[in-house]
């Protein structure tokens, strides 16, 4: 899909060594996260334009989200939003995903539906939380904050 607007993110880095360990599933989560994030998404950073190229990192329990752009051309804008307000979701939507991986390999559709509509929820709950903490420097449309909370997951992941 073609994106029409320069609001948005043109490539995304996630800072390695913020990165401790990944099981092959969510391996598979952070790159079904960034092609979809790059393919289309909607990232606006009040008095700046983009396209933006952003890389997402931790840093002394925050969260460190870094973009450039031509006008930003000086240095990247930071923003670093605190991890404390995360913490119970991603602890519970690891849970849940944990369920989900093994309800999965079992083959009950039911118990996969059931478990699938929690870990929404609680992804929803994620990137709302996202979408607030940084709702007075960046606006973004919901698909781009489900996806950045789904990287956050992924960095936080010790």
């Amino acid at each position: 899909m073609t994106i029409e607007t320069t609001q948005h993110i043109a490539s995304i880095t996630l800072d390695e060594s913020s990165i401790k360990r990944r099981t092959n599933e969510l391996e598979h989560e952070r790159r079904v996260a960034m092609n979809d994030l790059i393919e289309w998404n909607y990232f606006a950073i009040k008095d700046a334009q983009g396209p933006y190229h952003i890389t997402l990192g931790t840093a002394d329990n925050r969260i460190v989200i870094a973009a450039a752009s031509k006008t930003l051309t000086y240095s990247p804008l930071t923003f670093a939003i605190p991890m404390a307000p995360f913490r119970g979701v991603i602890r519970d939507y690891f849970l849940i995903c944990e369920s989900y991986f093994e309800a999965v390999k079992t083959g009950n559709l039911p118990r996969i539906e059931a478990i699938d509509m929690s870990r929404r929820g609680l992804h929803n709950e994620g990137s709302e939380l996202l979408s607030t903490l940084l709702s007075d420097k960046v606006t973004m449309d919901n698909e781009t904050s489900r996806r950045l909370f789904t990287l956050i997951c992924v960095l936080h992941l010790k």
